[in-house]
């Protein structure tokens, strides 16, 4: 395997447009929150069970979340298909977006080696990067766990 040099982004910059359907194949751009704030966060698989313990915090926060002006945006490398079986299996109640050839990842600093299973493998690292209403990074966690990320990030932004 070689590995693949992602680069982390920074609190500051610019975050990487970009269009990926959602879980009925709908496209869905970051340009269509502009003027929001916006949680876009990278998980590895649908279903898993880490993976569910953070999308349904985030399901179970979204309304405090949305209330303070934040709108959620979850991205793994999964078919729209997957993710269609995931939001309705637990009541998922914001977007899920299908990053199957993982271009968003990498852009986002979202994918690289970790240790599955005592074995190095590649693909995503779970992360969480917060945009500003005009796109610009304000926050950006990267190989956070999933048991408990959604209250430590509603605490770090003061929600």
């Amino acid at each position: 395997m070689s590995p693949t040099l992602t680069i982390k982004l920074q609190p500051g910059t610019q975050a990487p447009d970009f269009t990926l359907p959602d879980a009925e194949g709908i496209p869905t751009s970051l340009a269509d929150y502009r003027g929001k704030n916006v949680i876009v966060y990278f998980y590895p698989e649908a279903a898993t069970p880490g993976c569910t313990t953070e999308a349904c915090d985030f399901r179970d926060s979204l309304a405090s979340l949305q209330g303070s002006g934040y709108e959620v945006l979850g991205v793994s490398p999964d078919a729209p298909e997957k993710l269609a079986h995931f939001t309705g299996d637990f009541a998922l109640t914001f977007p899920l977006l299908a990053d199957e050839d993982h271009s968003v990842a990498l852009a986002y600093g979202a994918w690289g080696e970790k240790l599955r299973d005592g074995e190095v493998t590649e693909g995503i690292v779970r992360s969480t990067v917060v945009l500003d209403t005009e796109g610009k990074v304000k926050l950006a966690q990267y190989q956070v766990k999933a048991q408990g990320h959604v209250a430590a990030l509603k605490e770090a932004l003061g929600v």
